[in-house]
């Protein structure tokens, strides 16, 4: 691994566990024992650098969804990929893609370029999934565009809602989707 790898590494680590807002170069060098100046050396700029992490971030929530086992069917696939998201590293990482989110990054560049790419392999890891959990590919594409934005306002509901009741909505859209599959 390069150098320039284990600071992305070491730096999506430190924001998995503190967060995305606020992060300046100075504070996060020092907490992962380097410089600003490298870390501007390997990434160009704190915008190289955060559009670095939120991708990275994607690329670890990818890896924890392709190792997700088949479920017995579509609902019960939808109901423990929400179990997931709510476990690390899924959590954090989604935390990450929200914080993005609410801060206006996601919708521009740099950041916009990278948050598509790193969208569509998410996308494929969900198709992959839910295919391994029995939808067909002829429909996957629909249950995929329903599950991952309802999991995503789900998952931003966790701050304030109770958690059974999320379960419930949760399931009611495990219900849908296993519809969309038959």
């Amino acid at each position: 691994m390069d150098r320039r790898e284990e600071l992305l590494d070491e730096v999506t680590d430190h924001v998995l566990e503190h967060g995305l807002i606020g992060l300046t170069l100075r504070p996060v060098a020092a907490a992962i024992g380097t410089s600003d100046r490298m870390l501007i050396y390997h990434f160009g700029s704190r915008d190289g650098l955060v559009s670095a992490v939120v991708a990275h971030a994607g690329a670890r929530s990818v890896l924890a969804v392709d190792a997700l086992p088949a479920a017995r069917s579509v609902r019960a696939g939808v109901n423990a990929l929400w179990v997931a998201y709510q476990t690390e590293p899924l959590n954090s990482c989604l935390d990450v893609y929200c914080q993005a989110a609410a801060t206006g990054l996601i919708g521009e560049e740099p950041y916009l370029s990278d948050a598509r790419a790193s969208n569509e392999k998410w996308a494929v890891s969900l198709r992959d999934y839910l295919v391994r959990c029995g939808a067909p590919p002829r429909r996957v594409h629909r249950i995929v565009t329903l599950v991952d934005s309802a999991l995503y306002g789900f998952h931003l509901d966790l701050a304030t809602d109770r958690p059974d009741e999320l379960a419930r909505g949760v399931d009611d859209l495990a219900v849908a989707a296993q519809r969309l599959a038959d």
